[in-house]
């Protein structure tokens, strides 16, 4: 599924390109066929991001909701490009936008965008997020805090990738007690969360190995060295000499170093 910095990007590259005039809209797949005819040939008011929601501001009653989920794209493509069948939303603007599997793609009005977001914790890419909120939405938590790091309800954005690596990072162990984490700790995570987001955005990929440790920076990297320990099971810590585990938490898979994250 896509984390939060990929649709802050979306959401920054979407308003580069259809804020320049009138947005055309189709479904070629036809499931979205009224919602793609109420947008066409409307300008584009906003774009914004909240975690791994995405919301396209036409007008106060035409807000379009998309949710990737886990196999959801919303890439561009040159516009002379002919959609295929399975795009179930497609905008043009200076590029095309072909948008494909999503979780959620629906027209909503602003009281519902304002209930989804009232039900999300702080953005670490959003203006106005505080790790004291973070830190409050924890406090009386014993579930394990790599849980708790995929609760939207605590902390917008963060998915599978970057809790196992914001873990590693500050050497916290993925099964330790949320309630156990010190207010440093706490602010710690929170800060990790601001910068590694941010550089999500900037790179539009997820790129957690420093350069201290890689020797290269962090853009030049290769995918198979960007990481610590996401799926790296049985292979040698970047920092260590043992090898990296992997154990299920309420269903999903994460991985640390028991070393470098002792228990």
């Amino acid at each position: 599924m896509p984390e939060g910095h990929t649709i802050h990007r979306l959401s920054k590259d979407l308003r580069a390109d259809l804020s320049t005039g009138v947005v055309t809209s189709c479904s070629p797949q036809g499931r979205f066929e009224y919602g793609a005819s109420v947008i066409n040939q409307k300008a584009l008011v906003k774009s914004e991001a909240f975690g791994k929601h995405l919301f396209l501001t036409f007008s106060e009653e035409t807000i379009l909701h998309i949710h990737l989920g886990l196999i959801g794209k919303f890439r561009p493509q040159p516009l002379e490009s002919e959609p295929s069948d399975t795009v179930r939303l497609r905008l043009e603007g200076t590029r095309a936008w072909h948008l494909t599997g999503p979780q959620k793609c629906a027209l909503i009005p602003q009281e519902e965008l304002l209930e989804v977001v009232d039900e999300l914790g702080p953005d670490p890419l959003r203006r106005g997020g505080k790790w004291e909120d973070f830190a409050s939405g924890l406090s009386n938590r014993k579930t394990p805090i790599a849980i708790s790091l995929l609760d939207q309800s605590v902390i917008a954005g963060i998915g599978n990738v970057y809790r196992a690596e914001f873990l590693f990072l500050l050497g916290i162990h993925p099964e330790r007690p949320s309630c156990d984490l010190t207010q440093s700790e706490l602010r710690d995570l929170w800060d990790v969360s601001v910068s590694q987001l941010r550089q999500g955005v900037r790179l539009n990929r997820i790129v957690t190995v420093s350069q201290t440790d890689s020797g290269t920076a962090a853009g030049r990297l290769k995918p198979e060295d960007a990481l610590y320990v996401y799926k790296r099971e049985g292979q040698l810590c970047r920092r260590c000499d043992s090898l990296i585990k992997v154990t299920k938490l309420a269903g999903r898979s994460c991985w640390w170093c028991d070393s470098c994250q002792p228990s």
